[in-house]
């Protein structure tokens, strides 16, 4: 650990900035996309589906944090578990952003006809609603003002990643090798959560004859 007379890790302070930098490099490249005009035929698909799927890799990334602690004994990961999942709710908003100005073209009210006809779009709504809270109560102010219930709420970020892969499997009409490939990344990472919570030394085992 390298720190400076004021006590600051410069070496943290560096790692964070990289890993603000990565996290807003597909943005960069959408943006240039957009002022290239190369993001093909149909850019307000192609924007779409860039945020979501970024949203849903940077959720995928934040829940694998915890396993990786784990598997390799460290303590850095979890350390940038917040700035990955605000960025996956960044994501997911600029996916929503888009969904509602470009491709609605300003007709919002039209969202509820889809979310009500749409299954694709309830569970994606869905999947943006339960992140709201998660990510408005990150702080370190909320953490301590809800103790235990905090780590009971965001234990949403189970569903979200569960409607956000619904979202993309329902969305992708042929080709589904893509969303099944997260489909299966999301089933190892909450798989090895469940794995571990029956093998802590705390849990109960079910009674005989039930």
């Amino acid at each position: 650990m390298v720190l400076a007379p004021g006590g600051i890790d410069w070496r943290w302070v560096g790692l964070k900035a990289l890993a603000h930098a990565l996290a807003l490099l597909p943005l960069a490249g959408l943006v240039r996309g957009v002022v290239e005009d190369s993001l093909g035929a149909d850019p307000v698909a192609a924007l779409t589906h860039a945020t979501g799927e970024w949203a849903l890799r940077l959720l995928l990334l934040g829940l694998a944090l915890t396993p990786l602690r784990r598997f390799t004994g460290q303590a850095w990961p979890i350390r940038f578990r917040r700035l990955v999942g605000l960025y996956a709710f960044f994501y997911a908003c600029l996916h929503l952003a888009v969904f509602l100005v470009l491709d609605l073209g300003g007709y919002w009210t039209q969202i509820f006809e889809d979310i009500v006809k749409r299954p694709y779009i309830t569970v994606g709504f869905a999947a943006w609603l339960l992140l709201v809270p998660l990510a408005l109560t990150s702080t370190r102010g909320w953490i301590k003002r809800l103790g235990r219930r905090w780590a009971q709420l965001h234990r949403a970020v189970y569903a979200v990643g569960v409607l956000a892969v619904l979202h993309f499997l329902w969305l992708v009409k042929s080709d589904l090798r893509e969303p099944l490939v997260y489909a299966a990344i999301l089933a190892v990472l909450l798989g090895l959560r469940l794995w571990w919570r029956l093998r802590r030394p705390g849990a109960q085992a079910p009674a005989r004859g039930a």
